[in-house]
């Protein structure tokens, strides 16, 4: 099957394709956690925790990420009736999880994207290279612009995605950004790890 990317009961999450092209970047530091089999939807509630600034919900409209010239429009994905969540269906577009929080809100957002796509590079192809510090900017459909900054980048076998830190309770606005990475499966046509940058509301426009 051509182009999967899934969020399965795991909350992992998968890439199938032909004619793949090279091999994503690994970032340069690469951690693992545990599987932990949970629902992908995050336990945080407006108001349970606050630490840094905040916006009002509001579906994101826009990505961009400047230390790698990569911007794209982000699409809605939903959960399919399988459970799994539903996929850009192109190289270019960028996925909200509408199950979790807007940018800028309170917990963590989560964009998804391809790695590479029936043989075309993905938004999200060089997310491995994402330096910590490094700014991402979200613009909202309010008119508002959410910006982040990154605080980690790890790599993680698939059986041990990191569903808690990804998914679970945090004190502040966060962002989650997920592709796949690591060496490519022929036999199951998937890459075997997932790449997921980690970042935090920094401020905020208008504030």
């Amino acid at each position: 099957m051509a182009g999967v990317l899934t969020v399965t009961a795991a909350v992992t999450i998968g890439l199938a394709l032909t004619g793949r092209g090279e091999d994503p970047p690994r970032p340069d530091a690469t951690a693992a956690a545990p599987a932990v089999n949970a629902s992908p939807v995050p336990a945080t509630r407006p108001g349970e925790l606050t630490s840094g600034p905040l916006m009002v919900g509001s579906p994101p409209t826009r990505v961009s990420i400047p230390s790698l010239k990569a911007a794209a429009a982000i699409v809605a994905l939903g959960l399919q009736a399988d459970g799994a969540m539903q996929v850009p269906d192109s190289a270019t577009d960028v996925g909200w999880f509408t199950k979790a929080p807007t940018p800028g809100a309170l917990g963590p957002a989560v964009l998804a994207g391809h790695v590479n796509w029936k043989g075309r590079r993905g938004t999200f192809f060089d997310l491995g290279k994402l330096p910590v510090g490094a700014g991402i900017t979200v613009e909202r459909q309010d008119g508002s612009t959410a910006v982040f900054t990154v605080s980690k980048v790890a790599q993680y076998p698939k059986d041990r995605f990191p569903t808690d830190e990804v998914y679970g309770t945090t004190d502040h606005a966060a962002l989650r950004l997920i592709t796949c990475g690591g060496e490519f499966d022929t036999s199951t046509q998937h890459y075997r790890d997932n790449v997921i940058v980690y970042a935090r509301l920094a401020h905020a426009h208008p504030a």
